[in-house]
């Protein structure tokens, strides 16, 4: 099923299939978005992040992505495949096959590509969705929680250890810390990503916040960092990453930037920080210890192609 013809096959009678173009990422913004609020109560999806993903590096519109409108023109799903598969139904329009439509795309397309294996990650409470995964022989990987931390009064910040000083993001910090945080994660990424590629996730991200995002250092180098949104239809403020160079863990400097950002957002008027995290980064006792709780958990699954 690659084909528009073949999915649209596949489809009621009056949905129309294409693929996304860059005009199209404000619809399919709005469409993830009413996912995360019947799903959560709230929206944690900026339009940057649709942005990032749609420039995702080997990711070919005309070819890796696929929109289904219904007869009033309306986007009622969608889906990308890119070593890893995103698909998304409207609410709405859930039912009707449009997921499982897609779905068989996705693994079509990646089978095409030459890929040996397909993921996509499902919150736990979308009952439906992992049932359709399982069916279709999906299995479980990686466990992926979102943790949250509320502040009813400013968090207490520790002392830093010996020889490390803190202070927030600044202009001229963005290539140190991409290394940092490359060099950080390789322990458990599949990949590094590419200067261009992260800073579209974080520092060129419309929701970006400098004033949140800690920075830690030892001598005059970066050995610690902590990446921080403000999220748009939420309160809340968002941790996007965690990292502390490999020489210096276990000092404290993790837990020291994060409540150093959490004060932050407190003092911006926020009363909640989130945080995701997965089991292969083997962060959770750490985020749990500095005081954190889980507030929902999502399940990364795979399929070998």
């Amino acid at each position: 099923m690659t084909s528009l013809s073949d999915l649209v096959s596949a489809l009621p009678p009056g949905y129309r299939v294409r693929s996304a173009t860059a005009d199209d990422l404000g619809d399919i913004h709005r469409l993830v978005a009413a996912c995360e609020r019947e799903l959560f109560g709230l929206s944690r999806t900026d339009l940057g992040r649709i942005a990032a993903d749609f420039a995702r590096p080997g990711l070919v519109p005309e070819s890796d992505t696929r929109l289904i409108h219904d007869r009033t023109g309306q986007l009622a799903a969608r889906a990308w495949v890119n070593r890893r598969c995103e698909v998304h139904v409207h609410p709405e329009q859930r039912g009707r096959g449009l997921g499982g439509s897609l779905l068989a795309w996705a693994e079509t397309r990646a089978r095409q590509t030459g890929a040996t294996r397909i993921v996509q990650t499902v919150p736990d409470s979308h009952t439906d969705a992992v049932a359709l995964l399982r069916s279709r022989a999906y299995e479980p990987m990686v466990t992926e929680w979102l943790l949250e931390f509320r502040m009813t009064e400013e968090p207490a910040v520790p002392e830093p250890p010996a020889g490390i000083t803190v202070r927030p993001f600044r202009a001229g910090d963005e290539h140190d810390t991409h290394q940092l945080v490359q060099d950080a994660f390789d322990e458990w990424q599949q990949r590094r990503m590419g200067y261009e590629e992260w800073a579209r996730h974080t520092v060129e991200r419309p929701t970006f916040a400098p004033s949140t995002s800690t920075l830690a250092f030892a001598d005059g180098q970066l050995v610690g960092a902590v990446i921080s949104l403000n999220l748009p239809d939420t309160d809340e403020g968002y941790v996007e990453q965690v990292a502390v160079r490999r020489d210096h863990r276990n000092r404290g400097i993790a837990r020291l930037l994060l409540l150093s950002a959490f004060r932050a957002h407190h003092q911006r008027g926020r009363r909640t920080c989130t945080l995701g995290t997965h089991s292969d980064t083997g962060a959770l006792n750490l985020y749990l210890r500095a005081g954190m709780t889980v507030r929902y958990s999502s399940t990364v699954f795979r399929k070998d192609l």
